[in-house]
């Protein structure tokens, strides 16, 4: 749902009545992982998506059930080997979907409101709707925020939001959404309840060190997959605007000075473009003692080599040199600008979420894969 705020904001905002389908969980090759959404609205108004167009025609008409009935149901899609032409997945995936109304009479309707419009404003926050459990008590919202209570209620025991809010805020901290599974009673114990947490978290930041001409394009790509995007340099004559217009943010600094005093989490990733010694040598030498998602560095195979020697000089360990990727990218045969910053994204996709980066014709591994790290973007989800 909070993958899909904007929109469900705005049409919060306007009064609009509206029913909601997430996906809540994904077995097999599954297009879309838990917390993707469709919305439709008493309009017929549709967006977002739980399919990639499978299952979106019959999810349609569930919602548009809900709202008329006012009742929260949740429904299983899966392959039809008996009949191919059956509504389900032709990936041989399946997907349970909660389909949820959201109407004008709806005493939970303000907890929706609250949290979409803090989704939608960039703020950390957190979902968490029983989908496995009594009938009555399914899509009940409990909205959680980092470093305060929480709003709405599940229903049932007194206990149960607050454990709920717990695992939920512990989910929100890790920047993750995903399903975990507590007692009815707020314990361990007891009748097994199924939580779906939705995290919506600020977008992960990509800095890109080095205001060359391959950085404007990595700034685009980057752009595209969700990331913040700031570019650093230590010469202000090309660290501007007019060269970078895509860019979140601009620093002029040297880059390993940036990199000291700027914040970074576990999702950051950091592009470093330079290849000149008196700024990568310093840069990475920091950069590879952080807790980062990704370090990778630009330049030739003879300056990777020259470049790991005055690493170790610097006091660098042979484990924090084999979290350098380098040379930047995947081997794409990349020439221009565009391509190679397709290839350095590329390699931030494949390494975020465990891809081999092989080609997927005659390849016998996974299409999806459930990579440890969250991925770009607001809603980071695992299956």
């Amino acid at each position: 749902m909070l993958d899909i705020a904007e929109e469900l904001d705005r049409w919060a905002g306007q009064g609009r009545e509206f029913a909601v389908a997430t996906v809540v969980a994904v077995g097999g090759s599954a297009p879309r992982q838990p917390g993707a959404a469709l919305a439709v609205d008493r309009d017929g108004t549709a967006i977002g998506s739980v399919s990639g167009g499978c299952v979106e025609g019959a999810v349609y008409e569930l919602c548009q059930q809900a709202l008329d009935d006012g009742i929260t149901v949740r429904e299983r899609f899966g392959y039809s080997d008996e009949d191919a032409f059956a509504v389900g997945l032709t990936c041989g995936g399946v997907i349970d979907i909660l389909v949820t109304p959201v109407r004008a009479d709806d005493p939970a309707r303000p907890v929706y409101a609250a949290a979409l419009a803090a989704a939608a404003r960039g703020e950390a926050a957190a979902v968490a709707r029983i989908t496995d459990g009594p009938a009555e008590l399914l899509g009940r919202p409990l909205l959680v925020r980092p470093d305060s209570g929480y709003e709405g209620g599940l229903g049932g025991h007194p206990e149960l939001d607050r454990t709920a809010a717990a695992e939920a805020r512990a989910m929100l901290d890790a920047g993750r959404t995903g399903s975990v599974t507590i007692g009815a009673e707020g314990s361990r114990c007891g009748q097994p309840l199924t939580l779906l947490v939705e995290s919506s978290v600020p977008p992960p930041r990509m800095i890109v060190f080095g205001a060359i001409d391959f950085a404007a394009a990595l700034v685009r790509a980057g752009k595209f997959l969700g990331y913040h995007v700031t570019v650093c340099d230590a010469r202000p004559v090309f660290a501007t605007k007019a060269r970078f217009p895509d860019a979140d943010e601009l620093a002029v600094d040297w880059p390993h000075r940036y990199l000291a005093r700027t914040g970074i989490d576990t999702r950051t990733v950091l592009c470093v473009l330079t290849h000149d010694a008196k700024f990568d040598v310093p840069l990475l030498e920091a950069a590879l003692k952080l807790p980062v998602a990704y370090v990778g560095a630009m330049g030739s195979r003879r300056t990777h080599l020259e470049r790991n020697d005055r690493l170790r000089e610097a006091g660098v360990t042979e484990r924090e040199l084999a979290r350098l990727h380098s040379p930047i990218g995947l081997d794409l045969g990349a020439r221009t600008p565009e391509e190679t910053a397709l290839s350095i994204a590329a390699e931030i996709v494949a390494d975020r979420r465990g891809g081999s980066g092989v080609p997927l014709t005659g390849a016998h591994t996974p299409i999806h894969h459930s990579g440890a790290r969250p991925p770009a973007g607001r809603i980071a989800s695992v299956a």
